[in-house]
């Protein structure tokens, strides 16, 4: 990768570009438009985005994005540029950038930058460990769609999934360890994204990595069988969705287990659903059913040894 005209673009998800209601439902309309996240009629489900779930839902989220907002901007993003720095010092004769599937710096935008600077060549590594359609598919379709409309060659390949990659494994497993160091837990809880059932019945391999990216974790940590549990969050619509569900399960753990340590494996960077939906909500609800400590341990966000085990994924092969 030393080449000068080549790059690696690192690639997640986004974020609105403040925690305004008008903000939120530009980056919502942008999300929930895609396709590959929401397969529903889509000519039902523009009347039902439009007249009702924004509507609704985009104050809400902008009160939620204003909790975790910092005073660099979204977490997901600030993360997303460290990262980008650290990948930068280990690989100095790489040029590498972020850009974000919805919001900005958009898939769009960058590519099209690189294009016009002679860069002739782009490794896509979207921050995904697990694949499925509807986060790395929809990366990887959009990079098609942006290369076919340069009007100029770019060549450009993908690492579509690191989700038993050793580094990534040993990174996740120093997360726990670093955590522990705050005294004992009861359970250990692997909480992954969750995606509607009908996506695992076409043949998407999320959940089938997902449970290997559990067993290997659980596994550099020496824990029994009986010791951890995975869950998925985020549950979203009213079709099934993969089970069991964060919101039900981690409460119930709570008389049984009453200090339970939560990581997201799924998330490379502390987001909204990490720092809102699991570290507040999902705590305030383990500690009313009973629980003395939800811990969540902070994703790789720009750990050094995160970084370093990115520099290998991005240059495999």
């Amino acid at each position: 990768m030393g080449n000068s005209k080549r790059a690696i673009l690192l690639v997640n998800l986004g974020s609105p570009t403040s925690p305004t209601p008008a903000a939120v439902e530009a980056f919502l309309e942008e999300f929930l438009s895609d396709r590959r996240v929401v397969d529903l009629n889509p000519w039902l489900w523009g009347l039902l985005r439009k007249l009702v779930i924004l509507p609704r839902r985009s104050e809400v989220v902008a009160r939620a994005y204003a909790s975790i907002w910092t005073k660099d901007g979204s977490p997901l993003i600030v993360h997303a540029r460290d990262l980008c720095a650290r990948l930068r010092e280990r690989l100095p004769e790489a040029r590498v950038e972020i850009a974000m599937r919805y919001g900005e710096p958009s898939l769009r935008s960058v590519v099209g930058g690189l294009a016009r600077e002679g860069i002739e060549h782009v490794r896509v590594v979207p921050l995904f460990p697990q694949f499925s359609e509807a986060t790395t598919g929809s990366i990887l379709a959009e990079m098609k769609s942006v290369v076919a409309g340069l009007g100029r060659p770019l060549a450009w390949d993908s690492i579509d999934t690191f989700h038993a990659d050793p580094g990534y494994i040993a990174a996740l497993a120093a997360r726990v360890r670093e955590s522990l160091a705050l005294g004992p837990v009861d359970h250990y809880v692997w909480s992954f994204h969750g995606l509607p059932l009908r996506f695992i019945e076409r043949g998407d391999p999320y959940a089938s990595q997902a449970n290997v990216t559990a067993r290997l974790l659980s596994e550099q940590l020496g824990l029994r069988a009986d010791q951890w549990s995975l869950v998925w969050q985020s549950r979203f619509g009213r079709r099934k969705w993969l089970e069991p569900a964060a919101d039900l399960f981690v409460p119930a753990l709570a008389k049984k287990h009453p200090r339970v340590l939560i990581a997201c494996p799924a998330f490379a960077a502390d987001c909204l659903e990490t720092l809102e939906e699991v570290s507040v909500r999902l705590r305030d609800s383990f500690l009313a059913s009973g629980g003395v400590e939800l811990r969540s341990v902070p994703c790789l966000n720009a750990d050094p040894a995160w970084a370093l085990a990115l520099a290998g994924i991005c240059t495999a092969r």
